[in-house]
């Protein structure tokens, strides 16, 4: 597999995709109809914000998810990331476009801020977001602001009228992304279900005591999605975090111990994967509100 081609600046991207020199040297938009892949680039490194809306993407990498609706796919990534097409192509019948912001760009405003607090710029390709006919014209043409502005002359105002539509466009993407944590509830509850069933195999593992407790990232990969992703989706269908979550069986699995075992709380710690009993009863008594002997009194 070819190293990834990294992309510092926006001029250095139209350069490099055979476009005409940028309106503006820390933003750009380009079309995606008729886009060649560059010889030799299979991947690319873009150290800037990209947000794009495509058709015909299904030889790109966005996981297994399917389509659950046949017009626009809309992707999100954060300045570091990869994006990959299949062996090394583009598919002919792409259609779209590709919104790119240099993070200087952002400098100075509430924006610069604010962005880091979209989670969809974690999320990996296969969590794309899914739009509706009605949400992609809404997408559209609050993008049309943006490519007019963009063609206009620059002056004293054209980044206050363009920070205002990418923070309307940003809003609008959290809205749609909530409604497809809800819309798409099949593979939600398979999401959930399967992390029920990996923390009561987790914690029911002999060897849970040296494996240590689970941690998001190792949850996540799990699942093969992104923490981010599992972060929100968790948090929209059942108001927790992951780790409340992983906290959540982890008191539920010393409950049963401290009900049906002889058990000390320390031995109990230990096997749940707690180096210190402390820090177990600590946990413990925050969560079901009483001590672990307080709650193992209670059967008596």
């Amino acid at each position: 597999m070819a190293k990834p081609f990294r992309i510092k600046t926006i001029k250095e991207l139209h350069q490099l995709g055979g476009y005409a020199a940028p309106q503006h040297p820390l933003i750009s938009l380009i079309d995606l109809k008729g886009l060649q892949n560059p010889d030799g680039v299979e991947a690319v490194i873009f150290d800037f914000y990209v947000v794009s809306l495509k058709r015909g993407c299904d030889k790109l990498m966005y996981g297994q998810q399917q389509y659950d609706f046949d017009e626009g796919l809309m992707a999100f990534l954060a300045p570091g990331q990869i994006l990959r097409g299949e062996d090394g192509g583009v598919p002919h019948n792409l259609d779209g476009w590709m919104l790119f912001i240099h993070p200087d760009f952002l400098w100075n405003t509430g924006l610069a801020q604010k962005i880091k607090q979209y989670a969809y710029f974690g999320y990996a390709v296969n969590e794309a977001l899914f739009l509706s006919p009605r949400e992609e014209e809404l997408i559209n043409g609050i993008v049309a602001n943006i490519r007019q502005e963009y063609h206009s002359n620059i002056d004293k105002f054209s980044q206050d009228v363009m920070i205002a539509q990418l923070e309307l466009l940003f809003t609008y993407a959290q809205r749609f992304y909530e409604r497809q944590f809800i819309t798409r509830k099949i593979s939600s509850n398979k999401i959930l279900t399967r992390l029920e069933e990996l923390l009561q195999h987790y914690f029911s593992h002999p060897e849970l005591s040296s494996k240590g407790l689970p941690s998001v990232q190792f949850i996540a990969n799990s699942l093969n999605i992104s923490t981010k992703y599992l972060s929100s989706l968790l948090k929209q269908l059942t108001g927790q975090s992951t780790q409340q979550h992983i906290h959540e069986k982890l008191i539920e699995k010393a409950k049963e111990k401290l009900a049906t075992t002889d058990l000390t709380v320390s031995e109990i710690a230990y096997e749940l994967g707690f180096e210190h009993s402390q820090s177990f009863s600590k946990l413990f008594k925050t969560k079901a509100k009483q001590s672990p002997l307080e709650f193992r009194q209670s059967f008596n």
